[in-house]
């Protein structure tokens, strides 16, 4: 089982470079994982800048495939493509996504969402789930184990790997 869910987590790191049309979207969000990574364990105001920037910024790469060019109309969404899953997925993260953005230029937080500017971790689940939302893989449960079960170990080198450099600051 380990082997198989190894398996199905390298094809998700791997698939976004396998295509050129993703390197623009998969880049940035490792950019802010090391990022988000380096700044401090506390939610902050400086964080949620930080995800908001990253959901809106991997809400956008999931719904440009969709704007759909038309001769008389000019450009228009065309939803009707997506599997609900992705649709819900996208339309929270980008949800979430203005949501920390405007409480981080605002510098306030809304009641009982203050836990959008803990973002140190925010970024791996945007990478882990790119390939499936820009629709280059099938959402799978075998995909979501994957995803879930290398959370900690992921979270536990980024943490420990690089505290050296978040120390130093």
């Amino acid at each position: 089982m380990i082997h198989s869910c190894w398996a199905t987590f390298t094809e998700l790191i791997v698939t976004p470079f396998a295509h050129v049309a993703l390197f623009w979207g998969i880049v940035p969000l490792y950019f802010g994982l090391l990022l988000n990574e380096l700044t401090a364990d506390k939610a902050s105001f400086r964080t949620a800048l930080q995800t908001g920037f990253s959901f809106l910024w991997a809400g956008a790469q999931w719904l440009w495939p969709y704007f759909v060019p038309h001769a008389s109309h000019g450009h228009y969404l065309e939803l009707n493509a997506m599997l609900p899953v992705s649709l819900l997925v996208t339309f929270s993260v980008l949800g979430f996504g203005v949501v920390a953005l405007v409480s981080g230029i605002r510098k306030k937080f809304p009641k009982h969402l203050r836990f959008i500017g803990h973002t140190r971790f925010a970024n791996y689940f945007m990478i882990a789930i790119f390939p499936i939302q820009s629709h280059y893989l099938e959402w799978t449960w075998e995909r979501l184990i994957a995803i879930i079960l290398f959370a900690v170990p992921i979270w536990v080198t980024l943490h420990f790997g690089l505290m050296p450099l978040r120390n130093s600051r």
